[in-house]
């Protein structure tokens, strides 16, 4: 038996269902309603969160079903993970594709589920369903999220709304 981690030994594709969905570190990232810059087409992430996110958890509460219940919401796999430039940046499906190793904080290395949460990467406690805002005042909310960032920025982009 080797000591090498999986994730040091098998690319992406070679992962079995077990150790595909334990990469996922829980930070809940990706449960974020994201927006487009519709001029620059860049991403920029809200604090609107799916509401189906539990904020205790930090889990899917309709994970198996998911994409049932929210069409939009993307289902990660060996097969379209290359296709997929909206993840995070601290994702450890979007390092390990690109050939990079998984954070110190990370729940595989740190033997700890919380630490992803611990190092403030996860957004447990630090987001709002998107049950409690109404989708009309999303621009609303992403133009006075975004002046709390950029006080320096008179104009906002415009942004459309939805899931990536």
């Amino acid at each position: 038996m080797t000591d090498t981690p999986f994730w040091h030994r098998k690319s992406l594709d070679e992962m079995t269902r077990a150790e595909w969905e334990s990469l996922c570190d829980g930070c809940g990232l990706c449960c974020l309603i994201k927006f487009e810059d519709i001029d620059t087409g860049e991403l920029i992430y809200s604090n609107i969160v799916c509401r189906h996110f539990d904020d205790q958890t930090s889990l899917c509460q309709c994970y198996a079903t998911r994409s049932q219940k929210v069409p939009d919401c993307w289902t990660l796999t060996p097969e379209n993970i290359h296709e997929l430039t909206w993840l995070p940046e601290t994702c450890a499906y979007r390092l390990l594709r690109d050939g990079e190793d998984l954070a110190w904080w990370h729940p595989l290395v740190s033997g700890d589920p919380n630490s992803v949460h611990e190092a403030g990467i996860g957004i447990r406690h630090n987001c709002v369903s998107e049950e409690h805002v109404h989708v009309d005042d999303w621009q609303t909310f992403f133009d006075e999220m975004t002046a709390e960032e950029e006080e320096d920025t008179p104009d906002q982009p415009d942004a459309s709304h939805g899931r990536a």
